[in-house]
């Protein structure tokens, strides 16, 4: 095990799955202290840190709530008393539609979890890394942050949003020693890309020829990036929004 974060306490939203379930475990295998944030109650992230020697909590917790964002927070101060290290990960891709067609529903939901999510994640975790002066936090947006992407406008919007945000988090704390930053994956063989193509190759095939590297990206190559950008290493980054993307962007 490498010890980057030894002692570190770390938490991951939306860590039961994709690139959060990724992250928490790569943070994990650096010794940091994990808590593992998801709506859906699926420990199995915590399973495979703590059977591989790791140290790690779930709590469950649905972002866009206030109340359950202050509660995990307050489980993270019983639990750690402090918080060093934050990846605010959650998020819902909404219902696919163009933007006339995209329903109250769908753009209140989806703005609510992945933005104001954020938001929320941010508001509580920021005061937490004050005590200590000093703390980084990563949080997950897409390409789609920084390019449009029909037929999903909420998502869209949402994700350029996070990275706005992240901006101007990171303008108001820097002189506090907190850094925060946001990672923008392009198409990453999550979960989620499976909800779109169904599992169906060509459909898959299609979302691979998007891609110039020409495949699909892994959960674990966006939670490297997202490492780095929570390390020392990165000390002198902060309001960047790092593409991952195989060159999508490039193009």
């Amino acid at each position: 095990m490498q010890e980057e974060f030894k002692e570190k306490v770390a938490l991951v939203t939306g860590g039961s799955f994709g690139i959060g379930k990724a992250t928490a475990i790569t943070l994990s295998k650096k010794c940091a202290k994990i808590v593992v944030a998801d709506c859906i109650r699926d420990e199995e992230t915590v399973d495979l840190i703590q059977s591989a020697g790791g140290e790690a909590i779930f709590v469950k917790c649905d972002v866009s709530d206030p109340k359950d964002v202050e509660k995990l927070m307050g489980k993270i101060k019983k639990s750690y008393k402090r918080l060093d290290l934050a990846v605010n990960n959650a998020g819902i891709e909404g219902e696919q539609g163009i933007t006339a067609e995209c329903t109250l529903e769908n753009w209140d939901r989806t703005v609510d979890v992945n933005l104001k999510g954020i938001w929320l994640c941010m508001k509580y975790e920021i005061p937490l890394m004050l005590r200590q002066n000093k703390g980084a936090i990563v949080n997950t947006a897409s390409v789609a942050g920084l390019v449009g992407f029909p037929g999903l406008p909420a998502y869209v919007a949402s994700k350029h949003g996070i990275i706005g945000l992240t901006k101007t988090a990171a303008l108001e704390y820097v002189k506090q020693n907190i850094r925060v930053n946001a990672v923008c994956p392009g198409v990453i063989h999550t979960p989620m890309i499976d909800r779109f193509t169904g599992k169906d190759k060509v459909a898959e095939k299609q979302f691979e020829d998007m891609e110039p590297i020409g495949r699909m990206g892994k959960p674990e190559e966006v939670a490297l990036a997202i490492c780095w950008l929570l390390s020392d290493e990165a000390s002198f980054v902060t309001g960047d929004a790092m593409a991952v993307d195989g060159g999508w962007i490039a193009q």
